[in-house]
């Protein structure tokens, strides 16, 4: 095969660096032999566009693999990708709380931090204060802030993922339109002196999927992740690759009507979210004398026991159930992921009760539902991994390694 031209190619020409760095990253080839086989390019070649990966601190040398030969000789030196050569800044916001954390170019949390930060605050207020988290969260790390390669940033609204701004979101007042992508960048820029860095941004819940699927369940063609918090929404992925629809709007099941005449946040009647989310939990609560002003406030309430909490949390997971028998039926996932502040016995119970009930038996025959297996550090994990498969990709390589001069 040597000689051949290249088989992976972007577009079916030769293969780049990027491509050859894609190949190592995924595993499909970690040996300079392995990705000669796959790609078709000679020794010398493969080579040469190795030695631009090294050079940029992408790729180490790891241990000896098998021999291949029968014939013996020395074992072949694997491939790895350097996921030390930088890091990854990202941040999770809800309505009130936020959370922040420094991770690897593998997904490993290095550094972390928590708080209150209201959306309701505006856009310049909360990116500039996430700039200051970011800054202190390097120092904890022990890394300079010139080794952060790039921001992902999880919001509660829908994002056109091609201009990166937020769509009418309807518990995001102030934000419909804002550059998130500047702001957050010269905030960055602005606390630690640095150049700016790209920035990312997309839903929460779909980055909460992404997040969950990349880690537990990477063989899982379809997956479906519905966040249950003080709104309520659902990410899709779909053969490894977020599902957006075309603006970002994929997944806004909390603006389905159900029949109610309950008032949304969104301005509308009778949306799921009004009358199932844990902000629409707590408002009964809070209408029946219990102090809880939202689905944070149901979720202590749950973890304590309150009875009261519980039956309103299955109910409301009854109503989601409902909904979810058509998103079950239209998309076919094998995992159905319960994640948010609802995500808990009560709500999952109701969940089922209803799904299982309207849905057919064929598509949930192999359907999995399941609870959130990152927790509160989904939405984290999956915007490092938006940033990371954003710069690592093929094209983006190559224009990366120019820059870099190698």
């Amino acid at each position: 095969m040597t000689g051949q031209p290249g088989r992976t190619g972007r577009g079916g020409g030769q293969a780049g660096a990027g491509d050859l760095l894609a190949l190592v990253r995924t595993g499909r080839a970690t040996t300079r032999g392995a990705l000669q086989q796959v790609t078709g390019l000679s020794r010398a070649t493969v080579g040469q566009r190795l030695d631009r990966l090294f050079r940029a601190g992408w790729l180490r040398e790891g241990a000896g693999g098998p021999v291949d030969s029968p014939l013996g000789g020395r074992p072949s030196i694997t491939l790895e990708f350097d996921d030390a050569h930088a890091v990854v800044l990202a941040a999770d916001l809800d309505t009130r709380h936020a959370r922040a954390a420094v991770l690897s170019l593998t997904g490993e949390v290095l550094a972390e931090h928590s708080g209150t930060l209201a959306v309701e605050d505006g856009p310049d207020t909360v990116l500039g204060e996430l700039g200051g988290w970011f800054a202190e969260l390097l120092e904890k790390a022990g890394r300079r802030a010139d080794e952060a390669c790039g921001i992902g940033l999880a919001v509660p609204g829908p994002v056109d993922s091609g201009t990166g701004l937020v769509v009418q979101p309807p518990i995001m007042p102030g934000w419909d339109g804002y550059d998130i992508r500047g702001r957050l960048a010269r905030a960055f820029t602005e606390r630690t002196g640095t150049a700016p860095v790209p920035v990312l941004v997309d839903n929460d819940a779909n980055l909460m999927a992404y997040g969950e699927q990349r880690t537990a369940y990477p063989d899982c063609s379809a997956f479906v992740l519905v966040k249950v918090s003080t709104g309520i929404g659902a990410g899709v992925v779909v053969g490894g690759e977020i599902f957006r629809g075309v603006d970002g709007g994929a997944g806004d099941i909390g603006h389905i009507r159900v029949g109610s005449e309950a008032l949304c946040r969104c301005g509308s009647h009778g949306c799921l979210a009004a009358v199932a989310s844990g902000g629409a939990v707590a408002r009964r609560l809070a209408g029946t004398g219990v102090p809880a002003a939202s689905g944070s406030d149901v979720r202590d309430l749950l973890a304590a026991g309150h009875p009261g909490a519980a039956a309103l949390a299955r109910e409301a997971g009854r109503q989601v159930g409902d909904v979810l028998a058509t998103v079950v039926t239209l998309l076919n996932p094998g995992v159905l992921m319960i994640a948010g502040d609802l995500a808990g016995t009560p709500f999952v119970t109701g969940v089922r009760e209803l799904l299982y009930q309207r849905a057919l038996p064929r598509s949930t025959a192999r359907l999995e539902v399941v609870t959130s297996r990152l927790g509160e550090r989904a939405g984290l994990v999956g915007a490092g991994a938006l940033v990371v498969e954003h710069l690592y990709a093929p094209a983006r390589v190559e224009e990366r390694l120019l820059a870099l001069g190698v």
